[in-house]
Order: structure tokens, then sequence, then C-alpha cells
């Protein structure tokens, strides 16, 4: 299986890559009634770094591990290391447009779970992508935009 999705923001590329690899930054653009638990992880995610996370679907508690791989100053990959899929990988791209606009392009390919419980647990998360996906273009672009702000009215 395979998700595309990509969305613009009003940012510098170096302050959208930065964003991304913050770890609380998932738990920031993760829409409701989602939530997630960050049991640990740095706050800084680099190179190797793994990320040990519950999220809620409603009652329901995922426990996910992810690690950090293939980063770059424009990329990176977090892949699933135990959780609900048999393989989960999700390809971060960030692309300048010019100075201040930067595309954010989000590639997931993942297979599901031969066991039914998580099979429908993924197919379950994998139809709620767009949703997903759309509200954190929403979100990234809000935060950025603030942060973007504060530090315009700071300088002055």
């Amino acid at each position: 299986m395979r998700y595309e999705h990509r969305f613009t923001v009003n940012a510098p590329l170096a302050a959208v890559a930065a964003f991304h690899q913050r770890s609380a930054s998932m738990g920031a653009i993760t829409p409701p009634p989602i939530l997630v638990r960050v049991h640990e992880a740095p706050a800084q995610l680099n190179e190797g770094d793994r990320m040990d996370f519950t999220m809620w679907l409603g009652p329901l508690p995922v426990r996910w591990v992810a690690q950090i791989e293939q980063t770059t100053p424009t990329s990176f990959v977090d892949r699933q290391l135990s959780g609900p899929f048999a393989s989960w990988e999700h390809l971060h791209t960030f692309l300048p447009i010019d100075a201040q606009t930067t595309v954010v392009a989000d590639q997931v390919t993942a297979t599901l779970h031969r066991h039914w419980f998580w099979k429908l647990v993924g197919l379950s998360m994998w139809g709620g992508l767009p949703i997903l996906f759309a509200y954190r273009g929403w979100k990234t672009r809000r935060l950025l935009a603030r942060a973007t702000s504060t530090r315009l009215h700071a300088s002055h």
C-alpha cells in the first residue's frame, strides 16, 4: 500500500525541517480525538534515534516504535520497528519553492499484518490517512506561521 500527500508552508526550508525533527511536533500535529503519548524519544530526532509512543485511537491503545533513518537536510524516514502494521515506512521530504516557502511531501508505504485484529486496526488507520495528513498540513502551517510571526516581531 502506498499513500502520498503534499502541502505548502509559508516558512523557510530550515524552519520546516527543524520543526519536523522535534519529537514533540508529532503530538502537536496529530488531530483529536487521537492522543499521542511519547514514552521515549530524544527532543531532537537524528539518524538512528528511536521514538517509542502510544497512539490512543479512541479507547484502543496502539503502541508503536519507530526509527529515524536516511536523514538529510531535506528529508528523513521513520520506519516502524514494532506497531500495528507488518511494515511501515514514512518518507518526509522538504522542498524549497523560494526563501520563504517550502513544500512538505509525505510518502507512506505499508503492509498489513496477517493477524485479523491488527489487519482491521491497520485498515482503519490507513483509511484515516487523508484526514490525518490534511490536519497535519493545516496545523503545521499554523504553528510555523505563528513561530515566524513571533520571530519577526521579536527582531523589530
